[in-house]
């Protein structure tokens, strides 16, 4: 007979993951829970710790959806919009377009270990740091992009300020994004389509599928997890932009690359020191991500399983009344 006891390693665990716990109670769910309950008060100004309950607890919604016009949360949340947009849908189709040509088991690419990581470089590189490039790049009056036009036409060409036209500022703050990102993209897509089983593809070879009908009616239903993934953090960051806009052009000009986030920063951090309206905005931009989520969510989910599930769940409703 064995009297030795088995060793149990759970407590192990548990201890190890206590540094963690703390963390996450101190640095994340408190603050998120207080900025929860300022949303509903009164609280401004600085180092001001006294605040009372709102006796209309959405005072502060009501004022910050009602407002429009130039540094509005409105206005904010439609640049945001525009902004994720213009640098989402060029990201992801080049990130798709790169995955179907790097995993294509019929076309042998030379050198493909160089060319990602020359693509995913730029995602290496710190966002300010790439802010400050793009600014001296485009600086006014003297700058390399202004010099360079310059040389072309002449003594007559006057310098111009790039970062004073809305579109254009506009544009490069969504192309610096889709540069920086478009990389990172790429490999976790690659990454999907890597982890698919090699006999999927050569059943669909066998049964005379081309390469678009292979990408398409094989390769993307079985990334949908990945492709989820990647639309959900792609969307949660950029409904979250901040640092491309604040040090390309502080929100301007005329506030046309005003941010969500640089207007919770503007409202929280300068002017009145109004932390129970930045409070406010970061909980409706929270809603708003959540239900974007859920929706992307449903649109991505797996039909045939569901399906299936719904199915079983009929065959036991009906073994359940026959008994």
């Amino acid at each position: 007979m064995n009297n030795k006891k088995s060793v149990s390693y759970t407590k192990y665990g548990y201890i190890f993951s206590i540094p963690f716990v703390l963390a996450f109670l101190v640095f994340q769910l408190y603050p998120v829970l207080y900025t929860v309950v300022i949303g509903f008060t009164d609280l401004q100004g600085v180092a001001t710790t006294e605040f009372h309950f709102l006796k209309n607890p959405l005072e502060n919604f009501i004022k910050i959806l009602s407002t429009n016009g130039a540094g509005s949360f409105r206005l904010s949340l439609r640049n945001t919009i525009l902004l994720w947009g213009l640098n989402f849908v060029p990201q992801i189709s080049l990130a798709l377009l790169l995955t179907a040509w790097f995993t294509d088991t019929r076309t042998t690419i030379k050198g493909q270990g160089l060319f990602k990581v020359l693509f995913y470089m730029p995602n290496i590189i710190t966002a300010a740091s790439v802010a400050i490039l793009f600014g001296a790049l485009l600086s006014y009056p003297q700058g390399p992009l202004n010099s360079l036009i310059g040389s072309f036409r002449g003594d007559d060409y006057k310098a111009i300020n790039f970062l004073a036209n809305k579109n254009f500022t506009r544009f490069i703050v969504a192309f610096i994004q889709f540069w920086m990102w478009y990389g990172n993209t790429m490999v976790m897509l690659i990454a999907g389509v890597i982890g698919i089983s090699p006999e999927i593809f050569e059943a669909a070879e066998i049964d005379g599928a081309n390469r678009r009908q292979t990408f398409f009616k094989v390769t993307i239903p079985c990334i949908r997890t990945i492709l989820l993934y990647v639309l959900v953090t792609s969307m949660i960051g950029g409904l979250n932009m901040f640092d491309i806009p604040k040090l390309i052009a502080d929100g301007g000009p005329d506030g046309a690359t005003g941010t969500t986030a640089l207007y919770i920063y503007k409202q929280a951090f300068s002017g009145g020191y109004m932390y129970n309206k930045a409070a406010a905005a970061s909980i409706i931009m929270f809603v708003i991500i959540m239900l974007l989520s859920m929706l992307l969510f449903y649109i991505l989910r797996d039909k045939d399983e569901e399906a299936l599930k719904k199915a079983i769940k009929r065959e036991k409703k009906a073994a359940n009344a026959r008994r």
